[in-house]
């Protein structure tokens, strides 16, 4: 007899949204640019950058990790990890994407009776 999940799934194009646009640590997206969205053509190649990341930090908060404890991990993330080094505006951006996820009550996406996912 096959388990049917319980867990939501991410839908990592709202969560791509939240991330590109409030957070970018490396600043690929070029604010000047009229391709200023991860989905945008010419970004497609590198939209998967921050992934792991972004999905890390919601699973947290889908786990009830404190909001401060996944601030502290986006900063980690971007100041140690990335090698970006203190930035004054790292705290605030990762602040906004732990309230921006936390908003989304459309973010997450729940089996149905059968164990399926709709998109």
């Amino acid at each position: 007899m096959t388990e049917i999940a319980t867990h939501p799934r991410i839908k990592l194009s709202k969560l791509r949204d939240i991330g590109w646009s409030l957070w970018d640590p490396i600043g690929l997206l070029d604010p000047e640019s009229p391709a200023g969205r991860w989905d945008d053509e010419a970004n497609l190649s590198f939209a998967d950058e921050y992934d792991s990341y972004l999905v890390a930090a919601a699973s947290q908060l889908r786990r009830g990790t404190s909001p401060d404890e996944v601030v502290a991990f986006l900063v980690e993330i971007e100041t140690e990890h990335m090698g970006m080094g203190d930035n004054q505006s790292a705290r605030s951006r990762a602040e906004a994407v732990v309230d921006a996820t936390l908003a989304d009550e459309t973010i997450w996406t729940w089996p149905d009776a059968q164990g399926r996912f709709r998109v």
